[in-house]
């Protein structure tokens, strides 16, 4: 079987499920670059190419793993965040775009002048604590996590990108184990901000494979920024940044949670959905 001819038969078998549908072909692609290990210019130049059995068995694996909802990251075990490659497991929330707009607006909004001390809280592959250390040279950061398997991966990524001596990782529920540390520039966090009653309406591969201490919390979604919130304003120096992601529908409470603060300002997406809030701590 030549590639094309591959990619044209996984689609068929990925379009057939409603959740897979439309992604299909960019999946059924994807997978086949990672499988064999060619660059999408490879794969345009050389349509014709044949697979070699062992590609072929390792393909038909992929799309097994896909027809389950597994996404497409775990399976080729990486995700590019913020023109970074990252590598990414189960043990991690997946990088995702809205999350960008978090690092452009700390990028954005900080002083670049003089060193910087940052806590990234929360920080799943390490995806924001190395977007932020590679863009900010002279920032030194802390990142946290709950999870170990979270942290070991982190770690490792920030190795693969040279930042391992910028950035120490610490396991930790919220602030709990940075007694002593700071005070800090800036504090970003990703937190686990979907109600748990909101899960029924996710994504299968989100709600099946993504760690659920990552994505979900109890009450409404905002009981994790209910204690972060003062945590951050005890380890923040006086007008340090507060910058954090928000879900859908939560402007109006996080704007109540910080009333006290200063120079408060959500970030709106290109569909004009607020992802992100920043607040200066007064």
């Amino acid at each position: 079987m030549t590639v094309r001819e591959a990619i044209s038969h996984a689609t068929t078998r990925l379009s057939v499920s409603e959740h897979l549908r439309s992604d299909a072909q960019r999946d059924a692609t994807l997978l086949l670059l990672h499988a064999i290990g060619i660059s999408r210019a490879q794969l345009l130049a050389n349509p014709d190419r044949l697979l070699a059995p062992d590609e072929q068995n390792r393909y038909d694996q992929y799309i097994a793993r896909r027809l389950t909802n597994e996404p497409v990251q775990y399976i080729i075990g990486q995700q590019e965040f913020y023109g970074l490659a990252l590598r990414v497991t189960p043990a991690v929330l997946i990088p995702r775009p809205e999350t960008e707009h978090l690092v452009e607006s700390v990028l954005a909004t900080l002083n670049h002048a003089g060193r910087i001390e940052i806590a990234d809280i929360g920080t799943g592959s390490g995806a924001i604590a190395i977007a932020l250390a590679h863009h900010l040279p002279q920032a030194r950061l802390i990142a946290t996590d709950i999870s170990p398997a979270a942290l070991e991966l982190a770690t490792w990524n920030a190795a693969h990108h040279n930042l391992s001596t910028r950035i120490r990782f610490v396991e930790s529920d919220l602030f709990t184990a940075l007694v002593g540390e700071g005070p800090f520039d800036a504090v970003v966090s990703n937190p686990p901000y979907v109600a748990f009653s909101e899960g029924k309406y996710m994504h299968p591969q989100v709600r099946e494979f993504e760690p659920a201490t990552a994505l979900f919390t109890t009450g409404n979604g905002m009981d994790v920024y209910r204690r972060l919130i003062p945590q951050a304003q005890a380890t923040l120096k006086a007008d340090g940044l507060l910058a954090l992601e928000i879900g859908h529908g939560q402007r109006e409470e996080l704007a109540e949670l910080l009333s006290g603060w200063t120079e408060v300002r959500f970030v709106e997406d290109l569909q004009q959905i607020p992802r992100v809030v920043l607040a200066r701590r007064p």
